[in-house]
């Protein structure tokens, strides 16, 4: 059993309310703007708590710190997905998280050409003697009986995901698209910089827009977040907007169709603009009930805000809203 986050890319809602299941896993989604939600959600065999560090794509910030202590309390291993935020926006282990997931296909890539992931283990958890997590601290019969706590002490997370599941599911990248996420890393801090600059003079321009109805973005001082942003993304919160468009689902359409700067893909980090409308694409696997659950409304447009010039992005924006 696994308690997460509700604010979460909608393939990852997905993932938990109908392939997990199949396996044999169940996911309990709570809202986290109240951490004692997830206290409230854990049942005997909890065995992760999950959350995203900047919600994809409504910008919230998830309270680390507060969870990660609540985790503390039960035994429990916090992961983070750390995607939205990178590394050199927002360490979570610094808040007391125990693993970090990074969808390298965005901003650590950068240019949107690669698609991979991947796990950071802190090795803090003490998976030795957890109750909860036996299979730890059990022989793996398909690795010469390891047990993992025992014969790799921090390392057992990590050691268990390589001889395991990297072993059995494949969940590995090309060794071509590991070199591209390499050297976007070499640039990561000066492009997020950039990022973040451009993101929120693109928020105000929109939350000063008279055909905007309304602009979630954690910079904005009106953003229930915005307290908790300057503390977990004090650099700033990416570069993820969503915005309402009014007029709903058809003015939303107009707007996509008429931009001519941005690109209307699926990604987001890149370092060109892009636009996309949830509701019918990256949330569109999600009922019409399951959409709204998550805050995906008819009106509702997403922005990952690049690096070209301000003057262009903020002339795209305004000619497409006309």
């Amino acid at each position: 059993h696994i308690v997460s986050s509700s604010n979460l890319y909608g393939g990852t809602v997905s993932q938990f309310k109908y392939t997990f299941p199949r396996l044999g896993i169940s996911v309990t989604l709570v809202d986290p703007s109240d951490p004692e939600n997830f206290r409230k959600a854990v049942q005997p065999n909890t065995k992760l708590f999950f959350g995203e560090t900047i919600a994809n794509p409504f910008g919230s910030i998830f309270p680390i710190e507060e969870v990660a202590k609540i985790a503390d309390e039960f035994g429990i291993p916090l992961m983070i997905d750390n995607t939205a935020a990178t590394p050199y926006l927002c360490r979570p282990f610094e808040w007391g998280a125990h693993i970090i997931t990074h969808s390298t296909s965005k901003y650590i890539g950068g240019h949107g050409t690669s698609l991979g992931g991947v796990i950071v283990d802190s090795g803090k958890f003490k998976w030795a003697g957890s109750e909860r997590h036996k299979n730890f601290n059990t022989p793996d019969p398909s690795y010469h009986d390891v047990v993992y706590a025992e014969d790799f002490g921090p390392l057992a997370f990590i050691s268990k995901a390589r001889a395991g599941i990297l072993r059995d599911l494949g969940t590995s990248q090309s060794p071509f698209n590991s070199w591209l996420f390499i050297q976007g890393l070499e640039t990561l801090s000066l492009r997020m910089d950039r990022h973040v600059q451009n993101a929120q003079a693109v928020a105000e321009f929109l939350a000063d827009h008279p055909k905007v109805s309304w602009v979630k973005y954690a910079g904005l001082p009106d953003h229930p977040d915005h307290e908790r942003a300057k503390k977990y993304v004090p650099k700033g919160p990416s570069a993820v907007i969503g915005f309402g468009v009014q007029g709903g689902r058809e003015a939303g359409a107009k707007f996509i169709d008429s931009l001519k700067l941005f690109s209307h893909v699926a990604n987001f980090g890149d370092a060109k603009s892009l636009a996309i409308h949830p509701a019918s694409t990256t949330h569109s696997q999600l009922s019409d009930e399951e959409q709204k659950a998550t805050g995906v409304s008819p009106d509702f447009i997403r922005l990952s805000i690049g690096l070209e010039d301000i003057e262009d992005i903020l002339w795209d924006i305004d000619q497409a809203l006309q």
